[in-house]
This record gives structure tokens, sequence and C-alpha cells, in this order.
């Protein structure tokens, strides 16, 4: 082509061949027998799970909150948000641990150790989940004034679930140290929420009441089958890789470098639930269900951090071992890339769609729609700096990732506690979405200053706006 014909291609025409090169080029990669092709093809079958996942519990969410009113559905949601809560701390950060340690063991053919940690992580989970449920039965027995009347019973209910749901977060977590994306994220992701929806199917078609305590009945099945099943398909895996033999119990080592990552999820968890929990303190059990409606919705771009997470925390933690830096640094700003512009297109077609997702759970959970906007916002901009947390946890600067994500926790619940009274889920939402974008820019400057990195979108973004 000459100079002249260069001249004469409009910024849309190049900006287009740039796109298809691109694409061709990434097409090209994922065919390529190097870890960076190994790692995209990890986070594309991460990415379709999680896509499979998100539209199956969308769907059971949808048929929930149809089936139950808003009323009975913001009763349910508000209790599982407590599971998700108490059964994710359960393990004592063990699980995020498992993502860290499992690689290095394995690099540095630490065995005994490695058998030490496979073992230690699921007594954790089962026995803290036990008596965390123990412990919360206990407080609703002697003073149920905790919480709301018509909370009680479901809370009651929803406890059992706790132990296998802290197996389950270990579990899914040994599946992603080991690469085994299917065996971590099916069960809990696919399989637990189809449980649910048909045992709903079956509860209406026995002619059972469609309100939150069935529902939870529902999930307590569910989430004990998805558990056991999960947990003989793991145990399976790991005897085909580890060979038996004798184990060493490093467990004060474990609990020093643990309680941080338990720490940086409990933040977390309150971060993603705060607004939950402060809109069922000021308003009704059904606008808890219509905000958790809008919230699911927007959510659902989420996804991506967490597939692109799940593809590439184990990588990070074994270049960091390796002392391999170049490598490390080319991955993360892969995985930058690859957590914001799917997030982007997600984004823009979930709000395009809002009103018409949100009328399949119910004409009054139209009003919300203005509260995705909100949302939006935050996610987006987390999504700039990709799973930034994975990154400091993988490179064992879990202290400095737990003390952001407590400033992002605690910003989180005096924005929400003042603003949910007077403008309600809009309060909720904005007060959600600028703890997100708190967040971002705290991993921002800890990544430049701490780690060296930019960990943002940017320097991949210059690369190709330069190429």
């Amino acid at each position: 082509m000459s100079t002249c014909e260069k001249s004469q291609i409009s910024p849309a025409q190049r900006l287009l061949a740039q796109v298809k090169s691109g694409f061709a080029e990434v097409l090209k990669g994922l065919r390529a027998d190097s870890d960076r092709a190994r790692v995209q093809r990890t986070a594309l079958m991460a990415f379709a799970i999680r896509i499979v996942s998100a539209g199956v519990a969308y769907l059971s969410q949808i048929v929930l909150a149809r089936w139950m009113g808003s009323f009975e559905y913001g009763l349910f949601v508000y209790v599982w948000v407590w599971v998700l809560i108490l059964g994710g701390l359960a393990p004592l950060g063990f699980n995020t641990a498992l993502i860290r340690f499992v690689p290095e063991y394995t690099e540095k053919g630490e065995l005994e150790a490695l058998r030490g940690i496979l073992a230690s992580s699921r007594t954790v989970a089962l026995a803290v989940g036990t008596v965390l449920a123990g412990v919360a039965f206990t407080v609703l027995w002697y003073a149920p004034n905790v919480v709301e009347q018509p909370y009680v019973l479901p809370a009651f209910l929803a406890l059992l679930c706790l132990p296998a749901f802290a197996l389950s977060d270990v579990n899914d977590c040994v599946g992603r140290a080991y690469g085994w994306i299917n065996l971590g994220l099916i069960p809990p992701f696919i399989m637990r929420p189809l449980l649910v929806l048909f045992s709903m199917l079956a509860a209406y078609a026995a002619g059972l009441e469609m309100v939150a305590t069935t529902a939870v009945g529902c999930a307590i099945l569910a989430t004990w089958v998805a558990a056991v099943v999960q947990h003989i398909l793991i145990e399976r895996k790991i005897r085909k890789v580890v060979p038996s033999g004798a184990r060493a119990y490093r467990r004060g080592f474990w609990l020093k470098a643990s309680l941080p990552l338990v720490m940086i999820l409990g933040f977390e968890l309150l971060l993603q639930n705060t607004d939950i929990l402060v809109i069922s303190a000021y308003m009704s059990p059904s606008d808890v269900g219509i905000y958790f409606a809008a919230l699911k919705t927007i959510g659902l771009v989420s996804f991506v951090h967490f597939a692109v997470g799940a593809a590439v925390a184990k990588r990070f933690s074994a270049l960091n071992a390796r002392g391999e830096k170049e490598k490390l640094h080319a991955i993360v700003r892969d995985a930058a890339a690859w957590t914001f512009w799917p997030s982007l297109a997600g984004a823009g077609a979930l709000l395009i769609l809002g009103k018409p997702l949100l009328w399949l759970f119910g004409p009054e959970f139209t009003s919300a729609y203005g509260v995705m906007f909100i949302l939006a916002v935050g996610l987006l901009i987390r999504a700039m700096l990709g799973p930034a947390e994975y990154l400091f946890n993988m490179l064992g600067q879990q202290n400095i990732c737990a003390a952001i994500l407590f400033a992002t926790a605690v910003l989180n619940l005096v924005l929400n506690f003042v603003l949910v009274p007077p403008f309600g889920l809009f309060g909720a939402a904005t007060a959600t979405s600028t703890a997100l974008i708190g967040a971002a820019v705290m991993f921002y400057i800890a990544g430049r200053k701490r780690l060296g990195l930019d960990i943002s979108i940017w320097p991949s973004l210059r690369q190709w706006m330069n190429s």
C-alpha cells in the first residue's frame, strides 16, 4: 500500500484493522504452547464456566423472585448473604493460602508440607464452619431480637449450610491452585444453583408454599450435595498427582500467612454485602429483594474479574517463586486487559437490557434500574486494575491488601449508614460504588510504591495504541 493510499484510510478504518489484527494475534496466541497461552486458555475456561454459572444463578434468582414475591425473596436474600459471609470466613484464609502455597510447594518439591496443608485446610473449614453455625444458632435462640422477626426462622435453617459451604470454598481453591478450573468452579457455581432451582421446582410440584423457608431448605440440600460431590472428585485428582506419604504441619506459619488473608476476605465480603445489610436495617425485605436484583444484574460483569483472577493467581505465585520478574510483569499487564475490556462490553450490554432484565424478576423490580448505572461506575473502575487482590496476596503482600480492603470496608459502611436513610437504594449504590473507586485508587498507588508495577490498564492500552 502506498503512502497516498495509507493517508486516505479513515481513523475508523484504521481502528477496525487494528482490532482485526489484534483478534487474529489472540487466536494465534491461544493455540501456542507457552505459559502465556496456557494461562489464556485457563482464563477462557474459567470465563466460560462463569458465564454459564452466571446464567444459571441469574435464572434461579428470577424464578425464586417470581414465585416468592419481593418480600419473601428479600428474606431469602438476607439470610443467604449471612451464609456467604460466615461460610467465606470459616476456612480462616486457608482457602486463599492454598493458591499461594500449593504451586510453591510443588515447584520446590516439598511434598510433606503440600500434603499437610491440603489436609489441614479441609479440616479447618469443616470444624470452624460447624462452630460458627453453633454460635450463631445459640445467639438466635437466646436473643432472637438481634434480627427482625420475619428473618428468624429462615436464619436458623440457613446455618445448616455453613460447614458444607466452607468445605466447598476450600476445594474451589484447591482446584484453582492445580488448574482444575472445572472441578473448582462447576460444583459451587453451576451445580449448586441448578440444584436449588430443581429443588424449588420439585417443591412447587409437591404443592409446598413458595416462601423463604422453602427456598432455604432447597439451598441446604443443594449446598451439601454439591460440596460432597466436589470433595470426592477433588480427592481423586489429588491422589493422582500427590503421592501418599508423611505430612508436615506448619500450622503456626500457615496461620500467620492465612490470618491476613481471612481479614482480606472478611473486608471483601463486607464490601460486597454491606449495602444489603444496611438496607435490611432501614428498609423492608421487599426493598432488599429489589436492590439485590439490580446488584445481581449489573454484578454479572464481576465474573470477568473472578475468572481472570482464578486463572492467573497461581501463575503470579509460581513466577514470583522462580524470580521471573519480566514474565510476571507481562502477565500483570495481560490480566488488567483481560479484565477491563470484557467488563466494559458486558456492562454496556447489561445497561442497555437493564429494564427488561429487572422486569423478569417482577414489575416492581424495574424501580431499581437507576441503581445499575451507579454500581457500574465502581465496577468498571475496579476492573481497570485487573485482579489486584490476587496479585498482592500471591506476592506475599497480603498485609497491604488487608489494610486497603479494611479502609474500603470502613468507608463503605460509613457511607451506607449516612446515605441509605435519606436516599434509600440510590444511597446504597452510591456508597458501594464510591468505596470500589477508593479501593482501586489505593491498589494503584500501592502497586506503584510497593511492587514497582503499574497494575492498571494504561500500560497495555499505550502499547496497543503505539502498535
